[in-house]
């Protein structure tokens, strides 16, 4: 079960590079159920996910480069990149900020994961995070695929 928080963030206050970076690209090869491979450095992932926002079941599955170079002839939308970073907070969490690239370019999001839904829905996020955007499908990854930028960006 997968349980998280996205935030649209505007403004991080300190220097991001300081942080552990990974380079991630996804791509869909389907958006209902959603299915995913993503190449996150030199691993290669193909991820199931169930219907939900807040919280959601996920299952994932390693791949070898050559069967994600397969399974990238059956994807649908714009691949999302972007730079993950893995930023340390209060409560012993990890926020990733994820800075999007390409036709992406110039979005920024902060997620956090949870061990339980009262975690999640007790976090006090800092005020570097901005906007709550969990329940918005617009800033969905599979959402980013299909339609690029949402518009209240």
């Amino acid at each position: 079960m997968e349980i998280e928080r996205k935030f649209l963030t505007k403004h991080i206050p300190f220097d991001i590079a300081a942080y552990p970076c990974k380079q991630i690209a996804q791509s869909y090869i389907s958006f209902s159920p959603t299915i995913r491979i993503r190449q996150s450095d030199d691993k290669f992932i193909l991820t199931v996910k169930g219907k939900g926002h807040l919280a959601r079941e996920e299952f994932e599955l390693p791949l070898t480069k050559e069967d994600y170079d397969k399974l990238m002839l059956k994807t649908e939308g714009t691949p999302v990149i972007k730079k993950r970073y893995l930023v340390p907070i209060e409560g012993g969490l990890t926020a990733e900020v994820d800075i999007y690239e390409g036709e992406l370019d110039g979005l920024m999001t902060t997620e956090v994961e949870f061990p339980s839904l009262e975690a999640a829905e007790s976090f006090a996020a800092p005020e570097w995070f901005g906007k709550d955007v969990s329940e918005e499908k617009a800033y969905k990854n599979t959402s980013l695929s299909l339609y690029g930028m949402p518009k209240e960006n």
